[in-house]
């Protein structure tokens, strides 16, 4: 009998599904599939240049169950084996002849074409961990592979999401902040904002933090990265929300390789629900790396010309790179700006090909207050517009539409008479 870590949970095989939301990516493993049709072995193949299964080997060959029994009688068997098979008695027979070459412990994840819960159990009997319904797509491989190593008892893993400005100076930082405030307070999800630019950040600045340590000490410190390391980087800001400061000093040279942040954000998936990346306007390996690895993504950009460029760009890059996710979102801020001539949204829109998510408008007094305050808007302004746009920002973002509000009773109305006394 063949060994295996995980079964599928449900009674009966699941048929292809639309795109899924969110799902875990799948850590440093080896995948072989043994496929039998080229339409299953083009969507494996897709499937392996999906994001989420970014750190895993995968190897792709044809021939199905009995080529997977050949080639193991004289090698180790990987992590997980994707098989494809067309008959009941194919896959039977056929898994019965694997497990006398399988080494312990090896996932088997079987592709057919026989919707039936007789045959379903049988496999999960034999050990098998999943069942996937053909003909299948790309994002069925992803959700398979990647959903075998997220127990059901397991802590849910954390939603990265990444904002960016289309260009230097559109205020994407402020927004992120702000947002990333509306997350925790107003949706009372606990969550972390991490500041990517470490030379200029100002993530300390805005939330009136001066950590002695931060998200340098985990960068340059790879080794050291886990849990309890992250825990001693972070700055309490709110019950909810916890800060990643940047030193934003110019003592040392900020070069990083592509991977360089990977460490960090693993972590932080591992112990934070939601995770806000401040990620700063360059282009380098290690933020196109960010953005694409991240569950959802904002772009913010002001209604000039430059920044229609710039989002049209990011928007084209990153649909074609995260193929099986939610296309990118993205907001229009400081608009209004007196004498400056504008492009209007509706424009922005038809060039994006996608709707804004908010319009912000151009108030330099209370965003320069809040910024040299080291304060959020709803700290200066309690009923500020902006306020709502940023919970309308953090509800797409997290899927979340409804807001933690504090139950009325009868005595609210002469509590706040009280209050206001």
């Amino acid at each position: 009998m063949i060994s295996y870590a995980r079964q599928t949970q449900d009674e009966q095989p699941e048929a292809p599904s639309p795109v899924e939301e969110h799902i875990a990516p799948a850590p440093r493993v080896s995948v072989q599939a043994f496929c039998e049709t080229v339409e299953t072995a083009a969507a494996v193949q897709s499937a392996g240049e999906d994001r989420r299964l970014g750190k895993a080997h995968l190897k792709i060959q044809m021939g199905g169950m009995a080529a997977a029994t050949e080639a193991y009688r004289s090698a180790p068997t990987p992590n997980v084996i994707v098989l494809e098979s067309d008959g009941r008695n194919d896959i039977l027979s056929g898994l019965d002849h694997l497990a006398t070459v399988c080494d312990a412990g090896t996932r088997v994840v079987v592709i057919g074409r026989i919707n039936d819960v007789t045959l379903y159990r049988e496999l999960v009997r034999r050990g098998v961990s999943d069942y996937v319904l053909a003909p299948v797509g790309p994002i069925d491989v992803v959700r398979s592979i990647c959903n075998l190593f997220s127990a059901p008892e397991a802590k849910a893993v954390g939603r990265i999401i990444a904002v960016v400005g289309a260009k230097g100076g559109v205020g994407a930082s402020t927004i992120s902040h702000n947002v990333a405030w509306a997350i925790a307070r107003d949706l009372a999800m606990d969550a972390v904002v991490a500041d990517l630019d470490l030379a200029f950040g100002t993530a300390g600045l805005d939330y009136n933090q001066d950590p002695p340590q931060g998200i340098a000490d985990a960068v340059f410190s790879p080794d050291r990265v886990d849990t309890a390391f992250i825990d001693r980087l972070l700055s309490k800001c709110t019950d909810h929300l916890s800060l990643l400061a940047a030193p934003a000093t110019l003592d040392r040279v900020y070069d990083f390789g592509t991977d360089a942040f990977d460490a960090v954000f693993d972590t932080l998936r591992s112990t934070m629900p939601c995770i806000v990346l401040d990620v700063p306007h360059q282009w380098s390996g290690w933020t196109k790396r960010a953005l694409i690895g991240a569950d959802d993504i904002l772009i913010v950009a002001a209604p000039d010309l430059a920044n229609l460029r710039n989002t049209k760009n990011l928007f084209d890059l990153l649909k074609a790179s995260r193929p099986n996710d939610r296309p990118p979102l993205y907001c229009l801020n400081q608009v209004g700006v007196p004498k400056r001539p504008e492009i209007a949204a509706a424009e922005f829109a038809k060039a994006i090909e996608s709707q804004p998510v908010v319009s912000i408008p151009f108030e330099p007094q209370i965003f320069g207050s809040a910024a040299n305050n080291g304060q959020m808007i709803a700290e200066i302004s309690a009923n500020h517009k902006s306020i709502e746009m940023f919970l309308q920002i953090a509800q797409r973002l997290t899927g979340r539409s409804e807001t933690k509000k504090q139950k009325s009773s009868l005595l609210s109305p002469l509590i706040e008479k009280l209050r206001g006394k």
